[in-house]
């Protein structure tokens, strides 16, 4: 049974626990924006002038993005969308590329828009840590603004704390996600509460024909405002990124209940300040509070920041192990936190790169105003390609149909281009460096991917038929040793590498030997009783296929353990481990160009080797190397 159907199914207490964690882990990212978001508009790099009309217009603009975005988008139709109850831009990949065998030039359509994807993930992923702590910690400005020098190093102080804590796992850390969230979207709703009653006129502003006329009227102007809206549902790719967590019933529940009436309140408070006393637009949030209650505020929202900077990060180390698995990026060393939950995962390489980016943002752009021309459109991006696949999952996996399956996600995608038109024009003003980063994210991905597939080509062209061997092999068997010997095969049906070699060099072969076969496929998990497929050949040769899913946990021992059913028993301390290591060799006038082919030998050398990745015993492998001309 999927997760998304065992949560489906809950209800009572155990609804409430699932809710009370996907407000922590879901909702920090989105439930931080009233922090920035209305300040843009008024007060950002390109401030519209504060009058009735441009706030109820503007006012109007957000409500409406919440809905039709959020609301409409991702909660009622792009959580549907799930593979086996997972969410993410991996799964819609992989439901996207089903069916594509015989098509490969749309399977390849689909996988660079989806790589394209994962790239402005990464980029938003670098953004949000540094402009939601940033943005809490400048609240010190308003209380006394002689503390402007201290913003920044106490900034870079609460991420370095932040990323330093990433090895020790967030079970414990999470376990208070919850509670917080439920104290800050409590306060938000408040603190907006109290000056809409001091000004309740604003809930106009509800009406989509403010935001009709303000487009209508001031379209310039109106422009830069949208540039500035899209901060109101950033975050909003964590509903779909964390279904697998929750399930879609908690998130929707949760978002409609709780999260929804909060945001739009503390927005709508905003307003109605701003238009009594226009001097708050340079930072409406914290003059919200009264001023005994601004340096509390001022905690608190620096804790919501790290709350949704963890999730951002969480959600990076998820999305790379996936792309890992999937084959989009090189293997690299996976450290667990967590000894009940598998999705507790820790990337070094990931977290002290994703800091250091982080650095360099707050450093480099020093103000949530600056940042914010950079944050905007990393989330459009990823928004316009979210839409793009769920029509192809919609039309072919929903079974739909081209028709209305376009039809739907077209009136989304509307929206949705307006909002990436308005942050092309923050592009000189920051917006480049997520376009730059996301770039850069591409490249590598793109060309991991099509080095993998020519050294497997190249490979497969010096592949020996494996029957064919196995009868030559009877026909003048080398001395037998004993021992179990099991080699990693990329080809279920060829010679490994490394077995030749070993007959090459050695001249012998162990008494019992088995062909091991690693295959990965585009489901979150696969089950047990189909993890291992083993089958005898002759002279004491096996085949073993071992499957996983793109969040399964790589672990070959155990996997050999369940051979046990088909005859094939191991002893570990009996058991040695033959894997290939190739050199690769670039050359011109090859399929991929030279430079690229530099970068992928490259990223080949430095990656993280087999026995790490499918967690081989160090002290029973044997590596034997080629050199492979790409």
């Amino acid at each position: 049974m999927s997760s998304s159907l065992q949560t489906e199914e809950a209800s009572g207490k155990r609804l409430a626990a699932l809710a009370l964690a996907a407000l922590g882990v879901v909702y920090g990212d989105i439930g931080t924006s009233p922090l920035y978001a209305v300040k843009e508009v008024f007060a950002g790099n390109h401030p519209i002038p504060v009058s009735q009309a441009n706030v109820y217009g503007s006012l109007s603009l957000f409500f409406w993005a919440l809905i039709i975005i959020v609301s409409v988008k991702y909660v009622h139709f792009v959580l549907r969308a799930d593979n086996r109850g997972e969410g993410g831009i991996m799964a819609l990949i992989a439901l996207a590329l089903r069916d594509t065998r015989n098509r490969p030039r749309e399977a390849r359509a689909i996988m660079i828009i989806g790589i394209l994807g994962a790239a402005m993930f990464y980029g938003d992923g670098m953004v949000t840590p540094a402009i939601s702590v940033l943005s809490a910690v400048e609240g010190l400005e308003v209380g006394a603004p002689a503390l402007h020098p201290f913003v920044i190093p106490i900034t870079l102080a609460v991420l370095f704390a932040l990323f330093l804590l990433q090895r020790h796992g967030t079970a414990l850390v999470g376990a208070f996600f919850g509670p917080v969230m439920v104290i800050w979207f409590s306060v938000l709703a408040v603190l907006g509460a109290v000056n809409i009653v001091a000004h309740p006129e604003i809930i106009a502003a509800l009406s989509p024909l403010h935001g009709i006329a303000f487009l209508r009227d001031n379209p310039t102007l109106a422009l830069f405002a949208m540039g500035n809206v899209v901060l109101a549902v950033t975050g909003a790719e964590a509903l779909y990124a964390d279904m697998g967590h929750f399930g879609r019933k908690p998130i929707s529940r949760v978002w409609f209940a709780f999260v929804l009436p909060a945001l739009v309140l503390n927005y709508f408070g905003q307003g109605a300040l701003i238009l009594t006393d226009p001097a708050t637009a340079e930072n409406p949030f914290y003059h919200l509070a009264p001023d005994w209650a601004l340096y509390p505020l001022i905690g608190l929202a620096t804790v919501a920041t790290v709350i949704a900077s963890q999730a951002v990060i969480s959600g990076a180390f998820s999305v790379t192990r996936q792309a890992m698995q999937l084959g989009f990026v090189p293997r690299m060393e996976v450290q667990h936190t967590s000894e009940k939950e598998q999705g507790q995962i820790y990337l070094p390489a990931v977290n002290w790169g994703l800091m250091l980016a982080v650095m360099i943002l707050v450093l480099g752009f020093r103000s949530s105003n600056n940042l914010a021309a950079a944050y905007g459109i990393a989330v459009t991006g990823d928004m316009v390609i979210t839409s793009l696949l769920a029509v192809v999952v919609a039309a072919r996996v929903a079974k739909w149909g081209w028709p209305k399956a376009i039809a739907v996600f077209s009136c989304f995608l509307v929206v949705e281009l307006i909002f990436l038109a308005a942050n092309v024009l923050k592009i000189p003003d920051g917006g480049w460096f997520p376009l730059v980063a996301g770039m850069l994210v591409f490249l590598l991905m793109t060309t991991w991917k099509r080095g993998r597939d020519l050294l497997s080509a190249r490979l497969a062209g010096e592949r020996l038929d494996l029957g064919m061997f196995l009868e030559s092999l009877a026909a003048s068997m080398p001395t037998r040793v004993a021992g179990t010997a099991v080699f990693l095969n990329a080809d279920p049906n060829g010679v490994p590498h490394a077995l030749l070699h070993n007959l090459m060099h050695n001249k012998v072969v162990h008494e019992r030997v088995v062909l091991l076969s690693v295959q990965f496929f585009d489901v979150p998990y696969v089950p047990d009783i189909d993890r291992v497929e083993a089958r005898q050949l002759r002279d004491n040769f096996w085949s073993v296929i071992v499957q996983y899913g793109f969040k399964d946990e790589p672990d070959i021992p155990h996997a050999l353990a369940m051979c046990a059913d088909a005859g094939l028993e191991f002893n570990s301390l009996d058991t040695s481990y033959f894997i290939g290591r190739e050199t690769l060799i670039p050359r011109l006038n090859s399929e991929m160009a030279f430079w690229r082919e530099k970068i992928f030998v490259a990223m080949f050398r430095n990656g993280g080797s087999a026995t790490a990745f499918f967690n081989i015993p160090s002290n029973r492998v044997v590596e034997l190397g080629t050199q492979v001309v790409l």
